[in-house]
């Protein structure tokens, strides 16, 4: 590769990427040619997102918290305006494709947070990844030129077959989430036991009602002893 491709460059390249598939979505509606430019898109987009670091560690001339940093952060945003374009499309509902975008950005902060704790930065949960991901949106762009969506009522919903591939990588997603999550949180609280002399819930809502049981026999024995003052607070 050219030295004067760094990975800055790679990292605008997948980023213009991203922003092609987005405008190619948004009007593939009317022009569904437009879907192999949002496919074309999504090559360049894994092309920069998957190199830049990559060439930054061959070179010797990574910033492993820089790049952390703008990668992840750049992942983050540019789903969203590929999400808005997807629905300005009509193959996939709106509604359908930000709760899309909204569980993707729940495994997002899933890796941050694994990665922050463990050191070990995740980025496939039930063997799907990003480049999996762009994978099944080719496929997925592909279906739909060769055999254009009908719409269906479906419990009341109107539904295209895309609303249904999406929801069903929702909701396997979700299971994918408390799954992983599950497991990391035993596994925690494996390393870091409770401590002994920290008392669990049961025990403070028991102590709690010990001390009110006892505030109520002393002030019934004090009255019984003819102390006006018992049961009142100064």
């Amino acid at each position: 590769m050219p030295p004067w491709i760094n990975p800055d460059l790679l990292t605008v390249i997948g980023v213009l990427g991203a922003l092609i598939t987005a405008v190619a979505y948004a009007f593939s509606g009317s022009h569904v040619v437009l879907l192999w430019l949002a496919t074309l898109g999504l090559a360049v987009n894994w092309f920069g997102d998957s190199l830049d670091g990559t060439v930054a560690r061959l070179r010797k001339i990574e910033r492993p918290r820089y790049g952390y940093y703008l990668d992840n952060a750049i992942d983050c945003f540019v789903a969203l305006p590929v999400a808005v374009g997807l629905g300005f499309s009509g193959y996939v509902r709106f509604d359908v494709c930000f709760l899309s975008l909204s569980i993707y950005t729940m495994i997002s902060a899933l890796s941050f947070l694994r990665a922050n704790v463990t050191d070990v930065f995740q980025i496939s949960y039930g063997g799907i990844g990003p480049t999996e991901m762009r994978v099944a949106m080719a496929l997925l762009n592909a279906l739909i030129f060769f055999y254009r969506p009908i719409a269906f009522h479906l419990f009341g919903e109107t539904l295209k077959y895309p609303d249904l591939i999406a929801l069903t990588w929702c909701s396997t997603a979700i299971i994918s989430f408390l799954v992983c999550m599950t497991l990391q949180v035993r596994q925690l609280a494996i390393e870091e036991p409770r401590r002994q002399s920290e008392p669990s819930i049961r025990e403070l809502a028991e102590r709690a009602l010990a001390g009110r049981s006892t505030t109520r026999n002393d002030d019934g024995a004090a009255l019984a002893a003819g102390r006006p003052d018992a049961g009142t607070v100064a």
